[in-house]
């Protein structure tokens, strides 16, 4: 059986080729009755795009890649559903590509994978150096997530620092003094953890609570096993904080089960709370006070920046266009999350 055309769509639907390319392409002025229309036609003939011959008529393949470092890192998988929701949206497709925090494939992805496949590429590095932005001058459009590099490229994030700072003050205003940062870090790089870990210290010195380096406890990596590897290493050594703030919901619920293990009781022993709002942590016993960043704005605002380069790298030079715009730097809402892990009875005097 032939694949039916839009000519076969139209003929369907008693509308013409133009009122069915409009529909395709998501046309504002097209009523609600033809939209319809058209639609049912599509479903009932089995109509398809053909992205081939539309790559050849605008120089587009109406794919985009998303780059993370880790599918299997909650909040990559859930912000990856978002930003396919949103690009479903707009008639893309999603290329979804795995990283792992490699510089090289990270460089790649930059590059397009080498090839004119995908027309933009949304990408979350942990691996690349300034260097590297500065170097990439031609397509595709790229558009960065998190802390790492916001110079050069469109970036969207939320603010990190003010995020800790706010999560922070929450537990010291539960009466906790003894906190531990479950993944900080201060080496003097750029990223997520640094700038997290400047908001717990603002934080602290705001409600004129001494610093001690030691209340940072680095991890390999950002993982459930990691944060429970952490903590039970610091409580194995005779430390008894009574809160901990985890720079993610799985260093947190790593976290939890340690405490567990050390006949901890949360929160009224110690108060935890973690960064991304996984759905884990909505599941835990107990449930998982968290940062909750606004991860679909996070992808439609990518998404939208994506576009609007995609749009301008393909405008004849000498047309009359408006100059390029200068990178954009979007951050977007957060909110603190409160749930059985802080919101409990108060931290007892001495020990546990």
């Amino acid at each position: 059986m032939a694949r039916p055309r839009i000519k076969d769509v139209a003929r369907h639907a008693g509308v013409s080729e133009k009122t069915v390319s409009n529909v395709l392409n998501d046309y504002v002025h097209v009523s609600e009755r033809t939209r319809r229309v058209v639609q049912e036609a599509i479903d009932h003939l089995g109509y398809r795009i053909n992205l081939a011959g539309r790559h050849l008529r605008s120089g587009r393949t109406g794919i985009i890649a998303l780059v993370v470092p880790e599918l299997d890192v909650p909040y990559f998988a859930e912000l990856a559903r978002h930003v396919v929701r949103e690009a479903e949206k707009r008639s893309l497709t999603v290329l979804i590509h795995q990283s792992g925090a490699d510089r090289e494939r990270e460089k790649a992805a930059l590059a397009g994978f080498g090839s004119d496949f995908v027309d933009g590429v949304i990408l979350s590095p942990l691996a690349l150096a300034p260097d590297d932005l500065r170097a990439h001058t031609g397509p595709p459009p790229t558009v960065l997530l998190g802390e790492l590099l916001n110079e050069g490229a469109d970036h969207v994030a939320i603010d990190n620092e003010r995020a800790a700072h706010e999560a922070t003050a929450h537990l010291l205003a539960l009466g906790r003094r003894r906190i531990l940062t479950v993944g900080g870090r201060e080496d003097g790089c750029v990223g997520t953890a640094q700038a997290r870990t400047r908001g717990f210290r603002l934080a602290l010195a705001a409600a004129g609570v001494p610093y001690d380096p030691a209340s940072l406890l680095p991890v390999e990596a950002f993982h459930i096993g990691d944060g429970a590897e952490a903590v039970r290493r610091v409580l194995g050594e005779g430390v008894r904080p009574d809160a901990l703030l985890c720079l993610n919901d799985q260093l947190a619920l790593g976290a939890l089960r340690a405490l567990h293990g050390y006949g901890a009781r949360v929160p009224e022993d110690v108060a935890v709370i973690g960064f991304d709002d996984v759905e884990g942590g909505r599941y835990s016993v107990p449930s998982l006070s968290t940062v909750a960043p606004d991860k679909e704005a996070v992808a439609r605002v990518a998404v939208d920046l994506l576009l609007h380069r995609i749009d301008e790298a393909a405008r004849p030079e000498g047309a009359g266009s408006a100059s390029p715009v200068s990178p954009q730097d979007r951050v977007v809402a957060h909110r603190l999350v409160l749930r059985e892990s802080t919101e409990g009875s108060g931290g007892r005097d001495g020990v546990w």
